[in-house]
């Protein structure tokens, strides 16, 4: 039995242009970007003395993401940082010119003489598919660096899209987790405390530096407490940092992992003890502002993976920056008050790298619905509503 692989597809709302991709996540290689590549399906008797176009583009949204340019509301915001049209019928070339892939010669082969190639290179400086997840009740507010291919029909040099003739597809660039790997992170401090002549020491270990979603997360913890003040509490939590650089420069802190375990450290004794943590967007869905890899439709998620920056690339083009942390808070007690310790310690949350699929043109092409992930206000109602073949 032949090997099978899935194509999406999709069709606009009078079927007169179609899209067909072997794929909806593209994925940064830090080197090198997956290309972006596809057919476009054309009804001729609908689309004479027309023009059809493909569309790639990545845009950042802040506020309403349901609302165009023209008229958004003073809080909306909306700057796409790529975007490339190219006209695929008529054709520009020789078809034979126009395939660049494999699987795009599978789908010509299947699909006839009504299905054009296209073919699509990320420039290197672009951001990651991410998503900022409101509130459960907050359908208004959305911040997210979305990525689509549209493809359109168009009157003569005019590269608007008519109504009805257009189909719009969510795809999403991701970045897995490198193979290089470094030295597994620690943090330290020592504090001295007034009416205390020895001081007290806290050392932070992970097992390693990067971990995958869905991982448990080790974290070693050492106290040596020299002073005559008892450590009284000790909680340990994994947050979620993002960077809004782009439009509004805010920033979200957010534990999405916690242990509040009833510890104590007397004054003049040592601990040690290693804590797991588990961070999940399952035990996250209603905290608002936290940042999840982008979605599509019918697929759930997870908690967005840490950016990683590439040499000489703004970080205001990446729109959001997302790292993480393991925080140790030590509250130690005194005649007036309390007073906290803190040790910081980084590291990388991510995707594994997968074996890498082999092609074969043996492989018998299974055609699939291409469905958008509902987030309300993020696609207009025409497009997303499109009758799909």
């Amino acid at each position: 039995m032949s090997p099978k692989h899935v194509v999406f597809k999709k069709f606009s709302r009078d079927k007169s242009v179609g899209v067909y991709m072997a794929r909806r996540d593209f994925v940064d290689h830090c080197d090198f970007v997956d290309p972006v590549d596809g057919v476009v399906v054309i009804d001729h008797e609908q689309i004479k003395g027309k023009r059809v176009h493909i569309m790639l583009s990545c845009s950042f949204r802040y506020g309403r993401a349901d609302l165009d340019l023209v008229g958004m509301p003073a809080d909306s915001y909306r700057r796409d940082l790529f975007l490339c049209t190219r006209q695929v019928y008529p054709p520009l070339q020789d078809r034979e010119r126009s395939v660049h892939t494999k699987m795009q010669e599978k789908l010509l082969n299947k699909l006839g003489n009504d299905a054009y190639p296209f073919f699509f290179e990320f420039p290197d400086n672009l951001p990651c598919s991410v998503d900022l997840k409101p509130g459960p009740k907050d359908v208004t507010n959305h911040c997210a660096v979305e990525f689509e291919v549209k493809a359109f029909c168009s009157e003569g040099q005019d590269e608007k899209a008519l109504k009805g003739s257009s189909v719009r597809l969510a795809i999403r660039k991701i970045q897995y987790a490198p193979e290089k790997k470094g030295p597994p992170p620690c943090g330290e401090t020592t504090c001295e405390f007034a009416m205390s002549d020895k001081p007290l020491q806290v050392k932070v270990t992970l097992d390693k530096e990067t971990y995958y979603h869905s991982e448990p997360i080790n974290i070693s913890v050492d106290i040596t407490n020299s002073t005559n003040k008892d450590v009284n509490e000790i909680s340990v939590a994994v947050e979620q940092i993002t960077n809004v650089v782009l439009y509004s420069n805010d920033k979200y802190m957010k534990p999405v992992a916690s242990e509040e375990a009833g510890d104590n450290v007397p004054a003049g004794t040592s601990f040690k003890k290693v804590y797991t943590l588990l961070p999940l967007l399952s035990n996250n869905r209603e905290k608002r502002g936290i940042a999840l890899d982008g979605k599509l439709k019918h697929e759930d998620t997870n908690l967005a993976s840490t950016t990683i920056i590439k040499d000489e690339v703004l970080k205001e083009v990446l729109g959001m920056l997302v790292s993480y942390r393991v925080a140790v808070r030590l509250m130690v007690g005194g005649i007036i008050g309390s007073s906290e310790v803190a040790v910081e310690v980084p590291f990388r949350l991510m995707h594994p790298k997968p074996d890498p699929a082999r092609e074969s043109m043996e492989e018998e092409l299974v055609f699939e619905e291409f469905k958008r992930s509902y987030l309300k206000g993020i696609i207009g109602e025409e497009d997303d509503s499109a009758t799909e073949a």
